[in-house]
């Protein structure tokens, strides 16, 4: 077994105070990562580690420090990491433990430097807000009030506060002069929970809208908790026009551009940015914030989408490596600059492209980040499996290594799922499944399916394939699914199940997230490696 580097809590600490780089890394899956982790602990599940690294680890020298709870899965991790072509792997001394063993603070939740930020912010600002009881007030009493949702809009779309409209984080400062003509008009951000309605506040406090500002207090948990009801299934979004005329525009540009150089913010160009890339001398995120539908239709060559309300609230996702350079773009002087006054706050070096053209947004499409090749395994079509499975003599058993939540909505029927970091002889989860003569490893798309191949070849040693396109391309050729979690073999550790999502959580749950929330502000004084500060 390969050794590698052990790097001490002493020694992580002190590379994020000197905002040197580093990469932090919580290999195991979310919900157990959500229990408990370091502040700057990104979640980098093993199970999908060769999908997410060259995108989210863009240097193959930076130095990278891996923890779990002993699970073994940090060294498993520096292997395939290594195998990957990145230098300076190491494992944390003692893993989560040896971090609370030396005075580390850890956190629970999910992306909770942005949600602790938030908290920063509204302690320091003393962000206006008005209760979920207020604001139901204003609305039956038809009062001149508009709510403006902060959430992606798959969020909005599943709950959202009567009367509201979708406009992302992002959009705020560039719609709200349009969407509120009148300064008498009082606006309301809302979220799920706090901080993107706070820091969507205080964006519009910051920027000089003339309206009476607030933000919705506890966002929709504290609207259920205040048993009022909600709508689902809405689709008012922002008029994409909204914002974008002469004097709306222009007062908007002057507002974000100002914070971002209150804020410290850089300035560069998409030449000097690919340079940078190209330099790999230093880690570099560059990053579009516009809505996703204006990503796809034509972006900078290797930019990647990352709408700017979602980036400040899941920062370490998007750019987990801490003392990066991140480089912002957009096309209205708005956005990216908004976006940059925020992460710059939460100590980010980061930059706005300044001169860019329409010329210059010669790519289009999703993003598609560069992947390494799995080792190869034989395929099977949709149609192939199905004669296989019909066939009893045949011995063939499915495993699907999708998302749970994937799995659970639809699956190949017989198909039995797990979590890929699972496969190893540390755990049971293979040991459950039916007697077989041949697998079939399956995911949403075949993205993952190649990668867990191999390892189910070595630790069962039976004939192994691959679904050809995986469960997509087995619905696409007419075959039948099945719903419900009847089989699986793993527990469902890969999803932390977030107190503020959904319809049906528990009064206790949401108001214990809310008491969390509260605290973040003492524990980041306690943890002392934040370098926030507030414009």
């Amino acid at each position: 077994m390969k050794t590698y580097q052990i790097r001490t809590y002493e020694d992580v600490r002190e590379a994020l105070l000197a905002r040197r780089e580093i990469a932090l890394l919580d290999v195991r899956e979310e919900d157990p990562h959500a229990q408990a982790h370091p502040l700057f602990a990104a979640n980098f599940p093993l199970s999908k580690l060769e999908l997410d690294a060259y995108t989210r680890l863009p240097r193959r020298d930076v130095p990278i420090v891996l923890l779990d709870a002993g699970e073994g899965l940090a060294a498993r991790a520096a292997d395939k990491l290594t195998a990957l072509g990145y230098t300076q792997v190491a494992l944390l001394a003692g893993g989560l433990d040896g971090w609370i063993r030396a005075g580390g603070e850890v956190f629970r939740d999910v992306n909770v430097p942005s949600k602790a930020f938030g908290e920063f912010v509204e302690a320091r600002r003393h962000t206006p807000s008005l209760s979920a009881e207020a604001v139901q007030t204003l609305l039956a009493d038809a009062a001149d009030v508009v709510v403006l949702d902060a959430r992606r809009f798959d969020e909005y779309q599943t709950m959202n506060i009567p009367g509201s409209v979708s406009v992302p984080g992002a959009e705020l400062v560039l719609r709200a002069r349009a969407l509120a003509p009148d300064p008498k008009t009082r606006v309301i951000v809302n979220c799920a929970g706090r901080t993107r309605s706070i820091i969507g506040a205080q964006s519009l406090v910051n920027a000089g809208l003339p309206n009476p500002v607030a933000a919705l207090r506890n966002g929709t948990i504290g609207w259920t908790l205040a048993g009022q009801p909600l709508e689902h299934g809405s689709d008012r979004q922002f008029d994409p026009r909204a914002g974008l005329n002469t004097h709306y525009l222009a007062a908007s540009r002057g507002a974000a551009r100002a914070l971002a150089d209150r804020a410290g913010v850089s300035r560069t160009t998409l030449d000097e940015a690919a340079r940078w890339a190209a330099e790999a001398s230093r880690s570099i995120y560059r990053f579009d914030v516009r809505a996703p539908a204006e990503y796809e239709r034509a972006h900078a060559p290797g930019f990647q989408g990352a709408p700017g309300g979602q980036l400040v609230q899941e920062t370490e996702m998007f750019a987990p490596v801490r003392g990066a350079r991140v480089v912002l773009f957009d096309d209205d002087g708005v956005r990216a600059n908004m976006t940059a006054s925020w992460l710059a706050q939460t100590n980010i070096d980061v930059y706005v492209v300044d001169g860019a053209t329409p010329q210059d947004l010669s790519a289009s499409g999703a993003w598609r980040g560069a992947k390494p090749e799995p080792a190869p395994t034989p395929n099977v079509s949709a149609d192939e499996l199905a004669a296989l499975l019909a066939d009893p003599s045949s011995g063939t058993v499915v495993i699907d290594v999708t998302a749970s939540a994937n799995h659970v909505k639809a699956h190949i029927p017989g198909a039995w799922w797990l979590v890929r970091s699972r496969l190893s002889n540390t755990f049971d989860d293979l040991r459950t499944l039916p007697d077989a003569k041949r697998y079939v490893v399956t995911c949403a798309t075949s993205a993952l399916a190649p990668f867990a191949a191999p390892e189910i070849a070595a630790l069962t040693g039976k004939p192994v394939h691959v679904l050809e396109g995986g469960t997509s391309a087995w619905i696409r050729a007419g075959q039948p699914t099945e719903t419900g979690d009847a089989r699986l073999a793993s527990p469902r550790i890969d999803r932390y199940r977030r107190p503020y999502e959904g319809t049906d959580n528990a009064r206790d749950a949401m108001n214990a997230y809310l008491e969390w929330e509260y605290g973040l502000v003492a524990q980041l004084e306690r943890d002392g490696t934040h370098g926030f500060f507030v414009i």
